[in-house]
């Protein structure tokens, strides 16, 4: 990435992202719909705001470039989503979008086991995409939503990794009402959600390492697209 290269991070989360663009020289803007998250990443971002797609806050062709980690697949419009992050890069510049495959890695799969073994009972109000809005959550369903969204030279993988973490992290994103999986976890009273707990450190055990980290095998559907 070349220095000074204007890009836009939607859905930043934690900043990991935006701050690798920031040390290869690039002038990043980051936004995220959660304010939490938005507050974690100020702390090691310069320009952080408040936003989410798609009603982005910036003119048209304002970015060399765009990405979006994990964020197209729980907005009410997919579509939409993308066609914003094409309107908000200039042409010719690139967009990358990443997202959850399906079935689900071992990762994903994970909570819904645990919900499952602690009889939890998701709210029936959960925000879900329109089925004539919704796409395959592949490869190919993901690139074709980039073409529909008026991109060129659409170009996809899946990745596959062993993601590392501490047990209390993996914990304390749902447990704050984070995600789709902590809005199912927020609706729950205090018994389930001490079930939940239990669970949670009962399905997880088998993934725990010596040093106490969890290694929990996952995978992404990258896919990006030239803005035409």
């Amino acid at each position: 990435m070349a220095s000074g290269v204007a890009v836009l991070d939607v859905g930043t989360g934690s900043g990991t992202v935006a701050s690798l663009a920031v040390s290869r020289g690039a002038v990043v803007v980051a936004v995220d719909a959660e304010p939490s998250m938005v507050a974690l990443a100020a702390g090691r971002l310069p320009d952080v705001r408040l936003a989410s797609l798609p009603g982005l806050p910036f003119e048209a062709d304002r970015f060399d470039a765009a990405v979006a980690n994990f964020v197209v697949n729980h907005v009410g419009d997919p579509l939409a989503a993308v066609a914003e992050l094409g309107r908000v890069v200039r042409p010719g510049g690139r967009v990358a979008v990443t997202i959850w495959p399906h079935p689900q890695p071992v990762a994903q799969r994970l909570w819904a086991d645990i919900f499952a073994a602690a009889s939890v009972v998701r709210p029936p109000d959960l925000p879900r995409v329109d089925a004539a809005a919704d796409f395959p959550r592949s490869v190919e369903g993901l690139s074709s939503m980039l073409r529909r969204g008026g991109f060129a030279d659409v170009e996809g993988t899946e990745i596959s990794w062993i993601h590392t973490t501490d047990p209390e992290a993996w914990w304390n994103g749902p447990a704050a009402g984070i995600g789709a999986t902590g809005a199912v976890l927020a609706a729950q009273d205090a018994s389930t959600r001490a079930r939940v707990r239990s669970e949670f450190d009962r399905l997880t055990a088998p993934f725990t390492e010596a040093d106490g980290r969890l290694a929990l095998p996952t995978a992404a559907v990258l896919v990006s697209g030239r803005v035409a």
